[in-house]
């Protein structure tokens, strides 16, 4: 039994030449996800004409996006200009749209509120002790066996060393053992 198109090759090209030559509108591809993204966590001022134009267009197609917009920029407003004293304004802003996502971040935020507002208003930051326990806690889980390679997402590993080693307590001689590195 013959599979696929029963038809002559003429006619396939024909109808092929017919929408090859037919003027109907050219659409571009609609941007991807993270693309959005990019341009609404993006400052407005740093996008170029075309992508204001195809964000714009995006928003127009999507309330509720035009919506998350609005408040993830006034955010990053307040982040930047150090306005702690706004935040309780934008959560009720955000509180009134119907956007869940944004109610569950509202509903963490005021858990700690006056935390939230130190750290949106002071001009301490506490990057470096948390930098410092994140290597911590890498160290950590290399000891334990857990350290993984950042760029392949696999554990880290090394080549034996030529250098022999002691044998341990049953398997391979320990030199014939991948060993883990940082």
């Amino acid at each position: 039994m013959p599979l696929g198109h029963q038809g002559s090759y003429q006619r396939v090209r024909s109808q092929f030449r017919e929408k090859r030559l037919s003027p109907g509108p050219v659409t571009a591809r609609p941007p991807s996800p993270r693309v959005v993204a990019g341009w609404i966590l993006r400052r407005p001022e740093t996008l170029n004409e075309t992508e204001h134009l195809r964000l714009k267009a995006v928003l127009v197609h999507c309330p509720e996006l035009d919506a998350l917009t609005g408040h993830v920029r006034s955010f990053g407003q307040m982040l930047s200009e150090r306005q702690g004293e706004r935040l309780p304004q934008w959560l009720d802003a955000v509180r009134r749209d119907d956007l869940p996502s944004l109610h569950t971040l509202a509903a963490g935020i005021d858990r700690d509120r006056d935390a939230v507002i130190a750290g949106l208003t002071l001009p301490w930051s506490s990057g470096v002790v948390e930098g410092h326990v994140n290597r911590i806690k890498m160290l950590k889980r290399h000891m334990f066996g857990r350290a993984q390679n950042p760029r392949t997402g696999g554990t880290l590993w090394t080549l034996p060393s030529a250098s022999g080693g002691r044998r341990r307590s049953g398997g391979a001689p320990a030199s014939a053992r991948p060993r883990r590195v940082v």
